[in-house]
């Protein structure tokens, strides 16, 4: 009694299987299945980490998770700069605003109508300059806060 070697039906003398219509004189190529995919280990590419770092509005927040959770140094280095980044302009607003207060009490205080827009462009300005620079794998350092997000990143 001979079986199909595709299905194992039952055969006879057959050539061909009626079940499935295999070829019993030619050698059956085992089904093959698929090989698992691999889990990457790396995650985000350190340019687009990088870039992530300095986006507007939650850029400080993203910056924050890199700097705690990755070990890469082009990561580390772009996080903790923009987190200084980020304080120093918490600093500058905070600044600026008691500086409104007192030119209030002086009669000027219509300055704040331009310096805020100009400070917030800038900022912006900045953070886009930023993200080009760190997705094209550039350690750019910013003045004042550059080697000091060096030293955090080590």
């Amino acid at each position: 009694m001979a079986f199909c070697k595709a299905c194992g039906q039952d055969i006879g003398t057959a050539n061909f299987c009626p079940k499935c219509g295999a070829n019993q004189s030619a050698a059956v190529a085992p089904v093959s299945t698929p090989a698992p995919v691999a889990a990457s280990t790396e995650g985000v590419q350190e340019n687009v980490a990088g870039l992530l770092c300095y986006l507007p509005f939650v850029g400080w927040v993203i910056s924050l998770v890199f700097f705690l959770i990755d070990k890469r140094h082009f990561v580390k280095f772009h996080a903790a700069q923009s987190l200084a980044f980020h304080v120093a302009l918490i600093v500058i607003y905070a600044v600026l605003g008691m500086g409104m207060m007192m030119f209030h009490f002086v009669h000027i205080y219509f300055l704040g109508v331009f310096l805020y827009p100009a400070l917030w462009l800038a900022t912006f300005l900045v953070l886009i300059f930023m993200m080009v620079k760190a997705y094209g794998n550039e350690k750019f350092k910013l003045p004042l806060i550059g080697d000091f997000a060096e030293g955090l990143a080590k």
